[in-house]
């Protein structure tokens, strides 16, 4: 939430000038080099918990309490299988594919807002897009109906 916030903030700062169309592609690619600056950070940070032998021990206590929306043990169990695999699918994904798919598929951007965030040409993410959603089908056929 902090590097989302962080985005927001730097849009206002840098863009609030801008067309308000223009707004949605411009957070994103905003995001995406804050949550990749992020890695970066966090793989020399964990460099370093491992040289001075640190560990993170420390739990959620919200992740030990149950759901009252649940939808029953098979269901549920069916669903975080799914969603780990399919965080996994996407993990496997090249980073251009991922962010396609991101974009278009859960942030639900237009093909050309797309292009704008990612810096790229509207048929580059078209590929990119497409290529995603096949190697995630291949990958996740298991749980197709």
């Amino acid at each position: 939430m902090d590097i989302v916030q962080d985005a927001m903030i730097t849009l206002v700062q840098r863009y609030g000038g801008r067309a308000e169309q223009e707004w949605g592609p411009l957070f994103h690619r905003i995001l995406q080099s804050r949550i990749r600056d992020w890695y970066r950070r966090s793989r020399v940070r964990n460099r370093l918990r491992v040289w001075f032998g640190a560990e993170d021990d420390e739990e959620d206590p919200l992740q030990n309490q149950p759901d009252p929306a649940a939808i029953g043990p098979l269901g549920e169990l069916e669903s975080e299988r799914f969603g780990a695999e399919l965080e996994r699918a996407l993990g496997r994904l090249p980073n251009r594919q991922q962010q396609a798919f991101l974009l278009r598929a859960w942030e639900g951007l237009s093909v050309e807002e797309t292009a704008q965030a990612m810096g790229c040409s509207a048929g580059s993410v078209k590929t990119h897009y497409s290529r995603a959603v096949h190697a995630l089908r291949e990958q996740l056929e298991e749980f197709r109906a």
